[in-house]
Parts: C-alpha cells; sequence; structure tokens
C-alpha cells in the first residue's frame, strides 16, 4: 500500500526533534511513521467491488437538511473513505465538510466503528469484517440556513444540489475509475435539470440516474425548483443546449424576446470562437433569485449560475454582470476540456496546483466579456465601460504590484479563502481573473500586430481549444503547450512577452493602447458604472481621494493604498459622520470633491470620533475609454459578433 504523507505532519515531527535537541534530550531516528497521514494514494485501475449507489432525499427544505444513504461495494478488510476536499472550479480545498453530521457506517445490521484520520481530516478509516461484500453510509447534509454559514442552497422554492457536499468514495482509485449510480427524492412540484440523464422517476418525485463515472457525477450539479422553466438555445441541432431556470416567483421566468436571442446568439458565437464543442448536451442552470445564493462555477456539460429576481423583467435595466453564463459557458472550453496539468489531478483530495490560473480563469474572463459583447448580451458600448473599469484598476488601484506578480495571486484561493481582505489594492487578491483578462487582451492586439490585421485572438482559441469536437476528455496542457500555440498562430518570442507581465511586478494595463484606446477621466460615472454602483450600494471615491463608502450609512469599504484617505489616517470600517461641518451624505461629499479644495471631515472610529482633513484637489475622477487617433481600431473588431 503506497502512502500518503502529511506535510504538517512531517515538519512536526522535524520540529519536535529541533525542539528535543535545544532541551539537551536529542531525538535519533525519529519515526515518522507515527505523522503519517494513512490514506492509500489513487492509482489508475477500476473500482474491482462494483457500482456505489447514492441515494439523495432533499425534500426537508425547511431546515435545507439532506439525508444521504450511500452503499458501497468493498472487500473485507482496512478501508478508508473520502470526502471530496479539493472541489474543481473552487481552487483551493474548502469542500464543505463542516456540514457533514450524523456519520453512520453499517454492515447489514452490524455497525461499524470509524475513526478520522488525525491528518487529514477528510479521510475516514473502518475495518470491514470478513465475509462482508457491501457497506452503507449515512450522514445529513446540513446546507446553510443563515448566510454567515455560506452560500445559501436550499430554499423553500428551489434548491442547489453539489454532488461533492453528498458523496463520500474509496480511497486509492482515480475517482474517473469509480463506477456510482445516484437518485434523488425532490419535493413535490419540483422540477429538477443536471447533466446526468435519468432512467426514471417515481410517483414521490424519487429521479434516479444513469451510472456514471464518480468524476462525471460531481461534474454534474443540479438546480431544482417550483418555479421552473426551460429554454432551447440552439434549435434543431444534434447536440442540445438548454437554459434552464428556476424562480423566486413565476412571473420571474417571463423572458423576453431580445433576451433570448441574446442567449441564442451566445452559443453561435461561441462555436464561432472555438470552433467546437466538448460536450454531448449543454445545460445552463440559473437561479433567479434574492433567497438562494449567487453563484457562477464551471462543469463540463453544464454551469451554475445566479442572477436577480429582475433579471429578465428588467432586461433594459440588468446589464451589469450579464456576462456570467457566457464565463461559465467558455469555460467548457477553458477549464474543464483543456486544464491546466497540475490542476489535473486523479481524485478531489490529491492538492491542485494552480499556477496556471491566469490562463483558466483570464482567459475565460477575457472571453466572458468578448462572448457577452458578440451575443448582445451588452451592447459594445456597455462591454468597453466594463473595460474601462478593469483598465482603470490596473492604471490606478493596484499598488500591489511593486511587490506581488499576477502568478503569485493564482495562490490566492488557497491562501485567503476568498475571505474579505484589509487592502485588496496593496495585497491583491486573485489577480489572474482581471489582469489575466488585460494579459490576454495584450495578445490578442500584439498577433493583430504581427499578422497586418489578419488574425487575432480567435485563431489562437481555435488552435487551442477546438481540436477533438465532440471530445469530452480532459487535455492537460502546460505553460510550453501555450507558447507553442501562440508561434503556430504568429511566430514570436511568447515565452518572455507572457512571463513579463505574468510574472513581473509591472501593471498589465498597457494592453489597452495597443488594441486603439486609452484611459481618459470625466467627473460622472457612465451608465454602466451607475448601474454598477447601485448594484453595490457603493458611494465610489476610489479615483479621487481613494476610497468607497457604503451609500446608505457612510461605513467605509476599501481604502487605495498610499492613496489621498489613505495617508489621511483613514481605514475601512471608520464612519463618516460629517463632511464640510454637514452630516455626511454622498452627494454633499461629491459635492466636497468638485470644490477641489481640503476635505474637512468628523470619522468615527469605535468609540473615537475625530476630525480629518483630506488634501485633495484633483475633483471627481470617473474611467472612460477614448479612442487613439491614427490608430487601429482592434478593441472594436473583438467585440464585434462574428
Amino acid at each position: 500500500m503506497i502512502l500518503r504523507t502529511s506535510v504538517t505532519a512531517l515538519a512536526l515531527a522535524v520540529g519536535m526533534a529541533v525542539f528535543g535537541n535545544a532541551q539537551g534530550m536529542a531525538i535519533k531516528d525519529a519515526d515518522l511513521t507515527q505523522w503519517q497521514s494513512k490514506v492509500p494514494a489513487p492509482v489508475n485501475q477500476p473500482y474491482p467491488y462494483g457500482t456505489m449507489r447514492l441515494q439523495v432525499d432533499t425534500t426537508d427544505t425547511t431546515r435545507r437538511i439532506f439525508k444521504v444513504r450511500q452503499e458501497i461495494p468493498v472487500r473485507a478488510g482496512p478501508l478508508t473513505l473520502l470526502y471530496p476536499k479539493w472541489l474543481p472550479g473552487n481552487h483551493a480545498p474548502n469542500g464543505p465538510i463542516n456540514k457533514v453530521a450524523g456519520i453512520r457506517f453499517r454492515a447489514g445490521n452490524q455497525t461499524l466503528q470509524w475513526k478520522r484520520d488525525p491528518y487529514d481530516v477528510y479521510a475516514f478509516h473502518l475495518e470491514v469484517p470478513q465475509g462482508v461484500t457491501n457497506i452503507t453510509a449515512e450522514f445529513e447534509y446540513l446546507s446553510p440556513s443563515a448566510r454567515e454559514q455560506g452560500r445559501i442552497t436550499a430554499t423553500q422554492d428551489m434548491l442547489n444540489l453539489q454532488w461533492n457536499a453528498v458523496a463520500l468514495y474509496p480511497a486509492g482509485y482515480y475517482v474517473r475509475q469509480i463506477p456510482v449510480q445516484a437518485s434523488v427524492k425532490y419535493p413535490q412540484g419540483f422540477t429538477a435539470a443536471t447533466a446526468l440523464s435519468s432512467s426514471s422517476k417515481d410517483a414521490d418525485n424519487t429521479v434516479r440516474y444513469e451510472t456514471v463515472p464518480l468524476d462525471t457525477l460531481i461534474d454534474s450539479p443540479v438546480y431544482a425548483g417550483r418555479y421552473f422553466k426551460s429554454w432551447d438555445l440552439d434549435p434543431g441541432s444534434k447536440t442540445p443546449v438548454r437554459l434552464n431556470v428556476v424562480a423566486d416567483a413565476p412571473e420571474q421566468l417571463e423572458m423576453p424576446d431580445e433576451a433570448l436571442r441574446a442567449h441564442r446568439a451566445l452559443v453561435t458565437q461561441a462555436y464561432k470562437a472555438f470552433g467546437s464543442h466538448h460536450y454531448d448536451h449543454y445545460e445552463f442552470l440559473l437561479s433567479l433569485s434574492d433567497q438562494m445564493g449567487g453563484n457562477g462555477l464551471e462543469h463540463h456539460r453544464s454551469s451554475e449560475n445566479g442572477h436577480d429576481p429582475d433579471h429578465f423583467t428588467n432586461w433594459k435595466g440588468s446589464f451589469v454582470g450579464r456576462d456570467l453564463l457566457a464565463h461559465e459557458f467558455a469555460h467548457s472550453w477553458d477549464g474543464k476540456f483543456r486544464r491546466g496539468a497540475d490542476l489535473t489531478t486523479p481524485d478531489y483530495n490529491t492538492p491542485m496546483g494552480n499556477t496556471l490560473l491566469w490562463v483558466y480563469e483570464g482567459q475565460t474572463q477575457f472571453w466572458g466579456n468578448v462572448l457577452a459583447a458578440r451575443s448582445g448580451l451588452v451592447s459594445q458600448d456597455q462591454a468597453k465601460d466594463a473595460a474601462a473599469i478593469v483598465v482603470s484598476t490596473y492604471a490606478d488601484e493596484r499598488p500591489g504590484f511593486g511587490w506581488r506578480s499576477i502568478a503569485d495571486t493564482t495562490f490566492d484561493p488557497i491562501i485567503n479563502k476568498r475571505s474579505p481582505q484589509a487592502n485588496t489594492g496593496y495585497q491583491l487578491s486573485e489577480d489572474y481573473y482581471r489582469g489575466g483578462q488585460m494579459v490576454w487582451l495584450a495578445v490578442h492586439a500584439k498577433i493583430a500586430e504581427l499578422t497586418g490585421e489578419r488574425k487575432g485572438i480567435d485563431e489562437f482559441a481555435r488552435a487551442f481549444f477546438g481540436v477533438d469536437s465532440g471530445s469530452w476528455d480532459v487535455r492537460p496542457y502546460t505553460f510550453e503547450d501555450v507558447v507553442a500555440t501562440l508561434n503556430s498562430v504568429a511566430p514570436f518570442d511568447w515565452a518572455t512577452f507572457l512571463r513579463e507581465r505574468i510574472d513581473g511586478t509591472r501593471s498589465p494595463a498597457d494592453g489597452i493602447i495597443a488594441n486603439g484606446w486609452r484611459l481618459a477621466y470625466r467627473d460622472k460615472p457612465n451608465d454602466y458604472q451607475k448601474a454598477a454602483l447601485g448594484e453595490s450600494k457603493t458611494a465610489n471615491f476610489a479615483l479621487s481621494l481613494g476610497m468607497n463608502i457604503a451609500s446608505a450609512d457612510g461605513r467605509i469599504n476599501s481604502v487605495l493604498w498610499d492613496g489621498p484617505a489613505f495617508n489621511a489616517g483613514l481605514g475601512i470600517g471608520q464612519t463618516l459622520l460629517a463632511v464640510n461641518g454637514m452630516a455626511y451624505t454622498k452627494d454633499r461629499l461629491e459635492t466636497a470633491v468638485r470644490a477641489k479644495q481640503p476635505i474637512r471631515l468628523v470619522v468615527r472610529n469605535g468609540e473615537v470620533v475625530r476630525d480629518v482633513t483630506i488634501d485633495y484637489r484633483g475633483g471627481l475622477r470617473y474611467p472612460v475609454l477614448e479612442r487613439i487617433p491614427g490608430t487601429p481600431d482592434r478593441l472594436s473588431a473583438l467585440l464585434a459578433p462574428r
């Protein structure tokens, strides 16, 4: 049996040895095996004992409890069962094991004792008695009942079932080699959508799904709801693409014709960009809710998405964030079919490597915005206004590039687990997304320049992601593969070009200039920014005073490192009480900034109230893109439909 050694345990052992020597108690030939995790490493061989059966009862939506029963074929002897830890698309070891309770194992009527691995808390050890060929595992998954517990995944009217939350699996095997047959009992009146194919449905609304490898099951989540509607986004195709929507109320499911045309155009434009598809069918799963938590998570044949309840009914005004479905759809090619080699792990408990997330997420962020514009989900002007915000972020609001690189931020999902930070602009935070987007914008411009405008990033996408159309086996890649494909499109020193932007501490904002546009500033936000600020309920003074404020109560949400507010001693969590002798309001602060004179504030920090003066005289500044005369307009060409 191959053992997976715990790095933490090894460090502990070494530390004890050093401590012992310091006290004159030398430890010779320390037995490190006592600090080893006894979890078998995965081997690429079929699971030899049969098909697992997983039954989930989701009917207790009032208390938001999922009841799980799992039958696992086994042989007598030691057995280790794993709960998924490293989740695809999460880029971090954050499997929700803290929400699992009531774990019980049985062999027939015999209760089996279990013990959690002390160095891998996602692993459970048991001893299977002689003559036993099948054991039953039962537990409850206590999904969050309040937002502070995590994302809400079940309400009275809808639910999101993620299989990784409700499944165990035997250690020692690649997950693609473990067959599983799942069934779900849904609340009466609920309709479910998933990439899985169902084999039967009972009168009690229990749906049985086809037997699939465990990795396919985990990659095929479910959205189900009382108010449900589905649209065919590629009519007549032999490879269906459907938009499946659950909502808080039935009237929220009324999608205008304009919106349906844009969603159908998204499929068309994606096929033109990538020149392929990598699924047998694709299911957009979308919730329109202010009760179930929003989401954006990619899968090979589906995606989990969330928008506000008025997403369709306020179609003219709900354009902010409308690139979500485009982003997650692009992931079917970038991240699922083509995946960084160090992210392509054999099971869900082997650590993943994030070093290529600037391709996985950065290029998908790029394509999400491009495809949203090409399909008409947003207008070209809206796409440019959104791009102006990103460009200004990297031109003005990321002093952290003085010490960190985009490449180093690929570790942030592990380091920070997506929790709030004190100074995002200085610490940086998963900048492989939008910083990566800017890098790929620069790549597009360079390809166009090298080829006399005959080619662009579409040619790279078809060469890199467009191979083996119809196949949905994972094709891993390395940095060298990316460089080789770029060279096949337009010969150049791409390795240096990319490394300077990914590994260096330079801002990636220069790509916009190469595309024929430059960053400028106005004293009023554009329509896109107004809508974004309204949704976030934020008063944005980031490019003037260097801080953002909660519109309603004056609480400071963010402060730009080394900006005017920062240098005046203001920080996150402090509250503005007064502006130039008058009670704080957003409008009064805007008026004071427009005056281009030092601003007197009264600020509360805990129980301390003090006077603060910000000597800023630059007026209000909001970003906008403007054309550079006499240069190719590569950005408009990029955003135009194919």
